[in-house]
């Protein structure tokens, strides 16, 4: 179910790069460009952070998709596709995390 919400959301994303700003608050940040969407991965990821830290799981899997969504937005602008990042999830899966590090440090 998860690889099918998130390829779902990303024809819509793909979608919307073509879209009229006024139209659609994504469009909206695309034609804003990059640094726009990266200013909101920061702010989902300090509210998901602050989520965290008061321990309230409904907010933290509210602000968590914020993030995500932000992140796909980022993915999508940069013609990065969502089987990219989860091959490399997959990739990593089975290493320890001091493996995969010290894999990167050797590239």
């Amino acid at each position: 179910m998860s690889n099918d919400v998130l390829k779902r959301l990303e024809e819509v994303l793909e979608q919307r790069k073509n879209a009229d700003p006024d139209s659609s608050y994504v469009a909206k940040l695309y034609h804003k460009g990059l640094d726009s969407i990266l200013k909101k991965i920061g702010e989902e990821a300090t509210e998901t952070v602050m989520a965290a830290k008061d321990g309230e799981k409904e907010k933290i899997i509210y602000e968590t998709a914020d993030l995500w969504f932000h992140c796909m937005v980022l993915l999508t602008q940069q013609n990065i596709k969502v089987e990219d990042v989860l091959n490399e999830l997959d990739r990593r899966f089975g290493l320890s995390g001091l493996e995969e590090k010290a894999s990167r440090k050797a590239d």
